[in-house]
């Protein structure tokens, strides 16, 4: 039966930056903060792939995630993901088995058919192909991974006497992951592979309307071809920004938020007036949907707490909650961020402080009893040593 306490936590990056700065400077932050949820003891960090409209730098996830790699030494990375029509299948089956290797078997292989449309734009691939070529690339891949030879012949690739020369890290193979957000089409792949399921979408109104039915027809589609359908290894994706205070975290976010819920709404088609007070620009990044990824909180691990509660309701249980990262505040306030999460969300759904807490309840409930005995074996500790006179007073 599923619990709370087997909840994972991550953070999941776009990555999403303001484009008023440094770029290299932002790609040294994000692996620095990479050694810092490693400190904390997150599970996961999942970097994305993008190559075009500015604020998402990353278009080589694996580059990232083998320089991470080396500065951290338990948490597991995710590619979020790699779009598999951009790549021939044999070159991004050994690309993940080789850092699969490096990293000891600390990658998971997170895959989609590509988000942005100038990424496609630009290597003349038609949209609507996208997700056809998606499930082409990964049943070439996943044949690969097992060790198969793979011939196969598509309009845009082909494999002839294919075969993988490296081994997976694990013998039982890499952990691979497929991107849903609103429609089923994400949950009918993975439950024809067997594969993982990450929810990107979880905390917009219609990505969140839709989890409990995109999982039924993960259940279903799984039953169909024989695999297990896991809730371990359903993945969710909300924002979040926290703070001792709503209004502490609402400062914190102030300067840069603007540019990045300008740049969101860009992608999804909106164009709002931004030329608003702070506090307005807060509201509407927390009100209205952050593209595919919905509506953020920014506020207090308790808001953080009742999210993440609201997600379990909806779902039933899930495996691991990726905290979508966006660079929009400095880094002392960023890192405090994940300190808050770390110290006081993930002990309440992990439940670590049962026992502590039942030993101060036990303590409280035999106050008189405990109390009584102290105050008994300091008397007799006193008259053992200095005579009974010496307790008296005589």
């Amino acid at each position: 039966m599923w619990s709370p306490s087997s909840l994972r936590f991550g953070a999941f990056l776009a990555p999403y930056h303001p484009l008023d700065a440094d770029p290299a400077l932002q790609l040294r932050r994000d692996i620095d903060l990479m050694e810092h949820l490693d400190h904390l003891g997150f599970d996961e960090a999942w970097m994305g792939e993008h190559h075009s409209t500015g604020a998402e730098i990353v278009p080589a996830p694996d580059l990232f995630i083998a320089a991470a790699a080396e500065r951290t030494h338990r948490i597991r990375f995710g590619t979020g993901v790699t779009s598999l029509p951009y790549h021939h299948p044999l070159v991004t089956a050994d690309r993940i088995t080789q850092l699969d290797l490096q990293t000891r078997g600390r990658v998971i292989f997170g895959t989609g058919p590509g988000k942005i449309p100038l990424d496609a734009h630009m290597m003349g691939i038609n949209p609507s192909d996208q997700r056809r070529r998606q499930g082409e690339a990964l049943e070439a891949i996943l044949g690969l991974l097992r060790g198969d030879v793979v011939d196969m012949q598509t309009d845009w690739f082909t494999l002839r006497d294919a075969r993988a020369q490296l081994p997976t890290n694990d013998p039982a193979g890499i952990e691979v992951a497929t991107a849903s957000t609103i429609s089923p089409n994400g949950s009918v792949l993975a439950g024809t592979h067997g594969l993982s399921l990450l929810s990107l979408a979880a905390g917009s109104p219609t990505g969140f309307a839709a989890l409990d039915r995109n999982w039924g027809v993960y259940e279903k589609t799984c039953a169909e071809h024989g695999h297990l359908a896991d809730r371990a290894n359903w993945r969710l994706v909300t924002p979040m920004f926290l703070a001792e205070s709503r209004a502490d975290a609402e400062r914190a976010v102030s300067r840069r938020i603007g540019s990045m819920a300008a740049y969101v709404n860009r992608q999804t088609g909106q164009r709002p007036d931004w030329a608003r007070t702070s506090h307005g620009i807060v509201e509407q990044w927390r009100n209205d949907t952050l593209g595919e990824f919905g509506q953020a909180v920014i506020g207090t691990p308790d808001e953080a707490i009742a999210q993440i509660q609201r997600l379990i309701d909806k779902t039933g249980g899930f495996g691991t909650l990726l905290i979508l990262h966006v660079d929009m505040a400095n880094w002392e306030d960023t890192k405090r961020s994940y300190d808050l999460f770390a110290s006081e969300v993930v002990p309440h759904f992990k439940n670590r402080n049962a026992g502590r807490r039942a030993s101060l309840q036990f303590a409280e409930d035999h106050r008189e009893l405990l109390i009584g005995q102290l105050v008994t074996a300091i008397t007799e500790a006193t008259t053992d040593y200095y005579g009974a006179d010496a307790v008296t007073g005589a």
